[in-house]
């Protein structure tokens, strides 16, 4: 295996861990008006994410840096041309994080609610424009002979790519609520159980035809691997919502995110090798060798990355591993 598909691979993985932790992020966030009756119950909501969202996020900041610095072509060429949603994205990931400071800062419920407004509004927005961006990627957009997006935002949207943005918001918002169902006590956990059944069925729906609209709108079917990968995920959102149904907690919650690792990993497998596709011409698609850096910049990333990961993964599992109980109102403060 040479450094430019290693170098791939690690940000495949760097993504698969950031949509799977963020997923549950943004699902909370979402489901934080319809979860909470009383301020308490929304406090108690929040908190289940308070002590971990920053360190999620870490997992895409790792990614834009690793792209940035083994495969700046790519970066380039998907920062510029995706720049107004990332835009969004990168805004809203903001306004979320002023949320967490800003929302106990008066005790007016009206300052709250809007508060819990904001939380919403942001999870939202990065629920669906992910699932945007990433079917993007596969469906292909349009990039010139010097790697440059000649395309305008509105060339990002099409039905394909919408397909792509509701089903991440339903397993996302899933994902949530299923973490909700660990993490919380009393009511709490029987609101999140009320929401995650239905919300199971949509996302398998959609799931479903978002594969068979990947099956006419991208070339990923010529992918074994990658024809796996979304057949699993498609198996482990079926095994989500029987879980779901019969209120096997830690089950569900671990197939639904299985569902979300298996459908990144579909994406990442149908692009190898390369990065971006064009929807110009095949021939000028990003790949992992025409959008890398050259192989010493990539050596000595390697070093570096195999010194400093383990670090960070094993922070992290500390982290959960001190805040693994569930949240009642006694753990609530202002």
């Amino acid at each position: 295996m040479d450094l430019n598909t290693l170098w791939f691979i690690l940000i495949a993985v760097l993504f698969i861990g950031f949509f799977f932790l963020e997923g549950f992020d943004f699902g909370v966030g979402i489901l934080l008006p319809f979860m909470g009756k009383t301020d308490m119950d929304r406090r108690m909501v929040i908190n289940t994410i308070g002590p971990v969202w920053d360190g999620n996020e870490v997992w895409l900041i790792t990614a834009g840096g690793a792209m940035f610095a083994a495969f700046p072509n790519w970066y380039a060429t998907l920062f510029s041309g995706f720049y107004l949603a990332l835009a969004l994205i990168l805004g809203a990931l903001i306004l979320r994080g002023v949320f967490f400071e800003f929302r106990s800062v008066y005790p007016s419920g009206r300052w709250r609610t809007n508060w819990d407004r904001v939380m919403f509004g942001a999870c939202l927005i990065n629920a669906v424009l992910w699932g945007v961006a990433v079917t993007n990627l596969l469906r292909g957009v349009p990039i010139n002979e010097k790697m440059q997006y000649v395309g305008t935002f509105f060339d990002l949207l099409s039905p394909y790519t919408l397909v792509g943005g509701l089903t991440t918001l339903c397993v996302f918002t899933l994902h949530g609520a299923l973490y909700l169902t660990m993490r919380t006590s009393g009511e709490l956990v029987d609101r999140a159980w009320n929401i995650a059944k239905p919300v199971s069925i949509a996302a398998l729906i959609v799931l479903v035809v978002l594969a068979i609209m990947t099956y006419l709108e991208t070339d990923l079917f010529t992918s074994v691997a990658a024809t796996v990968a979304l057949f699993f995920s498609a198996a482990a959102m079926m095994v989500t919502v029987l879980f779901t149904y019969l209120k096997a907690k830690g089950k569900a919650f671990a197939t639904s995110g299985l569902t979300i690792v298996f459908l990144v990993s579909a994406v990442f497998l149908g692009l190898f090798p390369r990065v971006m596709v064009s929807s110009l011409n095949p021939a000028w698609s990003l790949t992992i060798y025409n959008a890398s850096s050259s192989a010493y910049t990539l050596k000595i990333m390697t070093i570096v990355a195999l010194t400093l990961v383990p670090i960070v993964l094993a922070y992290q599992i500390w982290s959960y591993w001190v805040f693994r109980k569930r949240v009642t109102a006694k753990d609530v403060y202002y």
